[in-house]
């Protein structure tokens, strides 16, 4: 193992648990990855091997069988598997979104009915927020639900559900009020559940099916079609209506940090590729990484990685703390994304000619390096935060 990627202050606990998913990266997706990305077929056995590891249950309370570890310890076994293969990570990044919503704005007896089996994957959570002409403005959310005595029916087309065919519980923002103050205070978040599958998974809830996709394989992207569909009041996440707008803000959040964990990921594995292929491929004469326009793009490259993973790790931190990380998120999302791209570019480069061709790793990860642009927030949604946050704490006085 090399010298990127370390964080400093880790517990014992934190290093064992790392070091296993290092491992099961290492004997049981990276060899494996690639050969499932190109037939977009979904990672099963390495799903269950993660559920064995308690991967599902990392930051659930030990009170509802979780392991109870911090959104750092998360974020950096992400980072693991996102390094052997970015889907994999996925599949887990919304089901933790959906688990971490029910920790902090679930009831009781939300918390009791759906964490312990979550925790042992039993139960798997996909998020939905988005929507067909939705992009990031969710302000005008079209979706709705209607109350009808102690029910409410929804009505509406979500879309981008990852984990959308293979999950069971669906954390799904709707409009309910219109009368409210502001724009924002007329939005639900209620617990969808249904069957796996695609189809008709529940009573007026239709999967039509995977979206096919340029990367980010293996997992299922799906739509999620409302007609009628029938949820009691109970469902409301935290039981109140009209907190929908800031309950997804917050999961979004921590998806935001481990985005930033996928981006550090897969930045660090383009660069072990790239590294190792400067060594062994020559030209006039000497090893490629004798040439001074490949050591300073190795060098530029890891730079780009240790920097990404620095400011994963301070935004997890600040989360951790039970302090707001927008900011942060922003920044690291923005910055690890972005750095991504570029590293992959570069280790594409480098490879030359076989970097194009299917049976090197490489091209793999430049497809999927591109989600990391647009996942949880684009680049230029991520600037407006910064930017926005940033006048609010330098604002002129007087």
């Amino acid at each position: 193992m090399g010298r990127l990627c370390q964080t400093e202050g880790l517990s014992e606990d934190q290093q064992q648990i790392l070091k296993a998913v290092r491992q099961f990266t290492e004997d049981k997706i990276i060899p494996v990855a690639t050969e499932l990305e190109h037939a977009d077929e979904y990672p099963q056995e390495i799903v269950d091997g993660l559920k064995e590891l308690g991967v599902f249950g990392l930051m659930i309370p030990e009170e509802y069988d979780g392991l109870g570890e911090s959104l750092l310890t998360y974020a950096l076994c992400v980072e693991e598997i996102a390094r052997g293969w970015m889907s994999v990570s996925g599949v887990i990044n919304t089901h933790f979104i959906v688990a971490y919503m029910l920790m902090r704005h679930g009831t009781e007896e939300q918390k009791q009915r759906y964490l312990p089996r979550m925790a042992t994957g039993e139960v798997r959570g996909a998020f939905s927020m988005s929507e067909p002409g939705l992009g990031s403005d969710v302000s005008a959310t079209k979706t709705k639900a209607v109350q009808d005595g102690d029910d409410w029916v929804i009505d509406g087309q979500k879309m981008w559900l990852t984990n959308g065919g293979s999950s069971t519980l669906v954390a799904t923002l709707v409009k309910t009020d219109e009368g409210a103050d502001s724009v924002y205070r007329n939005m639900t978040t209620f617990l969808v559940e249904k069957e796996p599958g695609f189809g008709e998974v529940a009573p007026g809830l239709t999967i039509p099916g995977k979206i096919d996709k340029m990367g980010y394989k293996g997992v299922d992207t799906t739509e999620a079609v409302f007609e009628g569909h029938r949820v009691s009041g109970d469902q409301i996440l935290g039981g109140e209506r009209g907190k929908g707008f800031y309950q997804m803000m917050d999961g979004v959040e921590v998806g935001r940090v481990n985005v930033a964990a996928r981006a550090c990921g897969i930045a660090n594995r383009a660069f072990e590729l790239a590294i190792a292929y400067s060594q062994q491929r020559e030209t006039f004469g000497k090893q490629i990484a004798d040439h001074q326009a490949i050591l300073f793009r190795l060098a530029e490259m890891a730079t780009k990685v240790e920097t990404a993973h620095a400011m994963m790790v301070k935004a997890a931190r600040i989360k951790d703390r039970g302090e707001r990380n927008d900011v942060e998120a922003g920044m690291a999302k923005y910055l690890a994304a972005e750095y991504c791209n570029e590293v992959v570019q570069d280790s594409f480069r480098i490879h030359g000619g076989y970097g194009y061709s299917k049976e090197y790793e490489i091209e793999r990860l430049y497809r999927e390096a591109a989600f990391m642009l647009i996942g949880e927030g684009t680049s230029d949604i991520q600037k407006m935060i910064i930017g926005r946050a940033l006048l609010k704490d330098y604002a002129l006085k007087g």
